[in-house]
């Protein structure tokens, strides 16, 4: 299993190389050249049809070059670059801690820190605010493969003490990024001093939910799309399109699998206990709202109240993590997307536990 995964990680890597689809073009004339030579009438006929693919495929390379350098070069990166295991990973950091901790935003999926824009500049009117482009992500380089949580825990860590930002942290972090931000806390408690968890992914839905062809749905999307970003056929934002921001997405989205997750879960999973007595917020909605389409897959009504059982309680797993944990169910009508439709109700959250640490604080 392990042998197949350094394939798919090595032909990652390589499709997440922008300039790989000027080489492919270049081969598809070549090929179409070569049977445009064969004499035949239906080989030429044939060739002439490959040269015009390869053509086509060459001019939306370039395209693709040409855009993605645009977006490298338009107005810079608003924080700063620093080293992490020989890549750059950006960080932006704004507003003044004083005495207390500094908030650490991640947002959920493979998002770059921007997705949380509003709620970092929310939060560094009151305090330290902090925004992390993971690798592959944002302004920050593509980086090594395979993406995973365990080595994304170690480097979100790095990159703050790269980027000289002083601990104690409150690490925040929603969905897929929630559960990111508890494997950093599990990995260094040292430097955190609370954590707030915005509906995050608890992977019993991965292991042991009904069939569910989301996630499998999402990882074969974001390959289709750093292909067709690879010949210019862009879509959506981020930095003119980097392919590398999707293979990054679909390299850890691997993960997200009974069978992946068999594979990485000791590294990945934080387990009951894990995190001590390390303050945790954990920011829930009270029921299923937005997740109607994974009821509807039920066979029945039986089957519905099932399967509404299983997803709300393992919402709650993550309040065995921590002897100091408490829940705080979001505004009435919200689902797991609260953060983009409710980010006052979040940044007073937040606010709340970092003003709790400031008056524990010596």
């Amino acid at each position: 299993m392990r042998r197949n995964g350094r394939v798919a990680d090595a032909l990652l890597a390589l499709l997440s190389r922008d300039w790989l689809g000027v080489p492919v073009a270049v081969l598809v004339v070549g090929v179409g050249a070569g049977l445009v030579g064969g004499g035949a009438g239906w080989l030429v006929a044939l060739g002439c049809l490959v040269v015009a693919v390869g053509v086509v495929l060459a001019v939306g390379a370039v395209r693709h070059l040409v855009l993605v350098g645009r977006g490298v070069g338009a107005g810079g990166e608003p924080g700063r670059l620093v080293g992490v295991g020989g890549c750059r990973m950006h960080v932006l950091a704004e507003g003044v801690a004083g005495d207390g901790p500094t908030v650490v935003w991640m947002p959920g999926g493979h998002a770059p820190g921007e997705e949380f824009g509003q709620l970092h500049t929310m939060m560094a009117a009151r305090t330290r605010s902090v925004l992390v482009d993971r690798f592959g992500s944002g302004w920050s380089d593509v980086g090594p493969f395979p993406r995973t949580t365990a080595a994304e825990a170690e480097e979100l860590v790095a990159a703050l003490e790269a980027a000289g930002e002083r601990a104690p942290y409150v690490f925040v972090g929603h969905s897929f990024g929630g559960l990111l931000v508890a494997n950093a806390a599990r990995r260094r408690p040292d430097l955190v001093a609370g954590l707030v968890l915005l509906d995050p992914t608890p992977l019993e839905v991965i292991a042991f939910a009904p069939p569910n062809r989301l996630v499998a749905g999402m990882r074969r999307e974001f390959l289709l799309t750093a292909v067709r970003h690879l010949f210019g056929a862009h879509r959506g934002r981020g930095r003119g399109g980097r392919t590398g921001q999707y293979c990054a997405a679909a390299s850890i989205f691997a993960e997200l699998s009974p069978v992946g997750l068999a594979e990485v879960g000791w590294e990945t999973v934080v387990y009951d206990g894990d995190l001590g007595d390390l303050p945790l917020v954990l920011v829930i909605p009270r029921d299923l709202t937005g997740g109607e389409t994974v009821l509807a897959a039920a066979g029945d009504a039986a089957e519905a109240e099932r399967i509404g059982r299983f997803y709300l309680g393992a919402r709650t797993r993550y309040l065995a993590a921590s002897t100091a944990s408490r829940v705080v169910h979001t505004p009435a009508g919200t689902g797991h997307d609260f953060p983009t439709e409710e980010p006052g109700f979040v940044v007073g959250v937040v606010a709340d536990l970092v003003s709790e640490l400031r008056t524990l604080s010596p």
